[in-house]
């Protein structure tokens, strides 16, 4: 049974029994915020940050990795191939970045992501993240530097303390923060 909490001023809490519960009501929330951005504005635009997460939502929901919109491996939702934009792995972290906030703003200049008029920072329907075991998220690690972006939306880090040394943040905390 799940336990829920309401926080006026910072969203609602969640405790879910076991992943059966989480993968239906994850699933019904996802529908649910799916539907409501269609009807405002024509459009439903989700960013997922990497590693575990990635695992979790293939084993809910039919996804194998990069391959997201390929049969067979998305056996439960249309996914319209040329809509998915996966960081590029094949140049250095800092290029990636660049190249992904490219990405990031033709979505904002073709309507399908918004950027409010209170920030600067693009805005997504929803942001699912994952939590590493050492508190990180989003290639965002505790203590780190990268915390302190905010004059980007995408960054990267060299040095990470957790393999790859160089990664790329799928967005800046301060992205992140700005979406409620």
């Amino acid at each position: 049974m799940a336990v829920s909490e309401v926080y006026n001023d910072r969203g609602e809490l969640r405790i879910l029994e076991d992943l059966d519960e989480l993968r239906t009501d994850l699933a019904d929330y996802i529908a649910d915020l799916s539907d409501a951005a269609v009807k405002e504005r024509g459009v439903f635009a989700t960013a997922l940050s990497g590693g575990s997460l990635i695992h979790l939502m293939g084993s809910f929901f039919g996804w194998e990795n990069s391959k997201l919109c390929e049969a067979p491996y998305n056996k439960t939702m249309p996914i319209v191939p040329s809509h998915v934009h996966s960081i590029n792995d094949s140049v250095s972290a800092e290029e990636a970045a660049d190249d992904y906030m490219f990405v990031i703003r033709q979505l904002v200049k073709t309507r399908m992501v918004s950027v409010p008029d209170i920030n600067d920072c693009a805005k997504f329907d929803l942001i699912l993240l994952g939590m590493g075991p050492d508190g990180h998220i989003a290639s965002l690690f505790p203590n780190h530097s990268a915390l302190d972006e905010t004059d980007k939306w995408v960054t990267f880090i060299i040095g990470s303390p957790k393999t790859p040394p160089e990664r790329i943040h799928s967005l800046c905390l301060s992205s992140i923060q700005h979406q409620t």
